[in-house]
């Protein structure tokens, strides 16, 4: 059975919210979703050999005294 070729520039989305390495734009626009709406926590970015691979957002609910 045969591998089929993967042309990365072909797709923007693997379709489980990591860019393809061919959009780095699309990479820009997750982090800005991982960022909208978020008042306390953090966005972590994920990069190999120069490419988005991973992106985590943490959010922290915090109770007033």
């Amino acid at each position: 059975m045969s591998n089929p070729v993967h042309d990365p520039s072909s797709a923007s989305d693997r379709g489980d919210g990591v860019p393809s390495s061919g959009r780095p734009d699309a990479a820009i626009r997750r982090i800005g979703e991982a960022l909208h709406g978020l008042k306390y926590g953090s966005v972590l970015v994920i990069v190999q050999d120069g490419v988005v691979v991973q992106i985590e957002r943490t959010e922290k609910i915090r109770f007033g005294k």
